[in-house]
């Protein structure tokens, strides 16, 4: 190889580890345009139930503007006392193992959703159920209209394998795995990549969680009864 030659392709591997090391483009505020930091929060715009990446400043500012946006909180509570028996879950007629549920103040009621190939889809909850589940799991009074959400997974549960998992968390989050599910499922069974992107889901939000002993309403009474 003459001295030309080699001077050619190294100047070829500069420009290919430039390209490498090329950062994505910047992700902006959708309210000053201002660059984001990975971890940036999150509004919601409550009509549309449209989420928007923001800076710390347009978070501030914005959130609590009437009802049109609310700031997305940053909690995630792992539950792992939550009482709920599968007479009750198989009542909710959610058709798979997995869904969370959230306030929506617009229209006064709790929806359910379940994550499907399609995108979220909405299950009918009867305000009764709901109700019963809420007064033996009174930490759900905490949760935040709109932007918190019970996310339920017992897949691992309904195949013998591993425990329910309740958790309490950001609605983004839950959005984020709807659109994990809609990406990467592939034919009627979803494919492994699927199965194995929900592990790392759900590994990473129990990773960021702090666990929490849920108080059952049978409990609360024993504990009054005792101090009676």
């Amino acid at each position: 190889m003459s001295a030309g030659q080699f001077t050619g392709s190294a100047d070829g591997f500069g420009a290919l580890r430039q390209f490498a090391r090329r950062e994505r483009p910047l992700e902006r505020c959708e309210m000053c345009s201002v660059g984001l930091r990975p971890d940036h929060p999150h509004l919601i715009e409550l009509a549309q139930r449209k989420l928007l990446c923001t800076c710390d400043a347009c978070a501030i500012l914005f959130s609590g503007q009437g009802v049109k946006f609310k700031r997305v909180p940053r909690r995630v509570l792992s539950l792992p006392a939550f009482n709920l028996s599968d007479a009750e879950w198989n009542g909710l007629m959610v058709p798979i193992n997995m869904a969370f549920f959230f306030r929506n103040s617009l229209e006064n009621r709790v929806i359910a959703l379940y994550p499907s190939p399609a995108g979220a889809t909405e299950s009918l909850l009867a305000l009764e159920s709901w109700n019963d589940i809420v007064a033996r799991n009174p930490i759900l009074n905490e949760m935040e209209s709109d932007v918190e959400g019970l996310l339920v997974n017992r897949l691992g549960y309904s195949r013998g394998y591993s425990a329910a998992e309740y958790y309490l968390l950001p609605i983004d989050e839950c959005y984020k795995l709807v659109g994990l599910i809609r990406l990467h499922w592939k034919g009627l069974s979803g494919g492994t990549e699927v199965w194995k992107e929900l592990g790392e889901f759900f590994t990473r939000v129990k990773a960021r969680s702090v666990e929490v002993a849920v108080e059952t309403k049978e409990a609360s009474n024993m504990g009054e009864e005792s101090h009676a």
